[in-house]
C-alpha cells in the first residue's frame, strides 16, 4: 500500500497527517477550522484515498498557519506516499458540477510544482473561513507534492459551492493521475525517465 506518515512542528502549528493513497475514502480529520475540515473530508471520499489529519494551530491570531502548514504536510505526504510513481497513470482531470458551480482540474505528477489557479470566489469569508486562504491550501500543496495543478472555474456564484467544487474536483483528478495502470504497471510514466 501506498501510504505515508508527516509529522509537522513548527512555533505556528503541530501536525500529524496519515495518507493512504489506496484506501477507501475514510477520514478522521481535527485542523481547528471547520470549514476545512468539511473540504478535506470531502478530499478524501472523492479521492479514495484515507485521511487522518490532527492539528494544532494558532487560530486565535487566524487560521492562515494551519490552513497553509496543512497544504504542506498533504503535499509532503502525497509526495512521499506516490514513492518513485512507477505504473502509475500521471495524468488526471475532472469536470465536477456543485449546483450551479462548475470546477475543471487537471493534475501531473510531474515532479514539478506549479500552481494555475483560477477561482474566482466572490465573497470573502464562507462563515468564518477566509476565502483567501483556498489560494494558498493549494499553492502550499501543490509545491510539496512537486505536481502541476490547474484549476479552473467555469461557472458559479455561491462561493461555497465554488470551493467545494474545487475540492472535489482536485480529489478525483489526483485519483485518476495516482491510479495504477495495468497496462504500463512496471513503467515510469516519462521519456525522460524522471519525474
Amino acid at each position: 500500500m501506498r501510504t505515508s506518515e508527516i509529522k509537522r512542528k513548527t512555533n505556528e502549528t503541530d501536525i500529524t497527517l496519515f495518507l493512504n493513497l489506496d484506501g477507501s475514502g475514510e477520514s478522521d480529520v481535527e485542523s481547528g477550522v471547520g470549514f476545512l475540515d468539511h473540504m478535506l473530508e470531502l478530499f478524501a471520499k472523492h479521492s479514495g484515498c484515507d485521511l487522518c489529519l490532527k492539528c494544532s494551530g494558532d487560530t486565535e491570531v487566524d487560521d492562515h498557519h494551519s490552513v497553509e502548514d496543512i497544504g504542506i504536510a498533504l503535499g509532503a505526504a502525497i509526495k512521499s506516499a506516490l514513492g518513485e510513481k512507477i505504473g502509475v497513470r500521471r495524468y488526471g482531470d475532472a469536470l465536477i458540477p456543485m449546483d450551479e458551480a462548475l470546477i475543471l482540474t487537471a493534475v501531473d505528477l510531474s515532479g514539478r510544482g506549479c500552481l494555475s489557479y483560477g477561482l474566482d470566489i466572490p465573497s470573502e469569508k464562507v462563515g468564518s473561513f477566509d476565502c483567501e486562504l483556498v489560494e494558498e491550501f493549494f499553492t502550499a500543496l501543490t509545491r510539496e507534492a512537486a505536481i502541476t495543478l490547474h484549476l479552473k472555474q467555469l461557472a458559479g456564484k455561491n462561493s461555497h459551492h465554488i470551493i467545494e467544487g474545487a475540492f472535489k474536483s482536485f480529489a478525483r483528478a489526483l485519483r485518476t493521475a495516482a491510479e495504477k495502470d495495468p497496462r504500463f504497471e512496471n513503467s515510469l510514466p516519462s521519456t525522460k525517465g524522471a519525474l
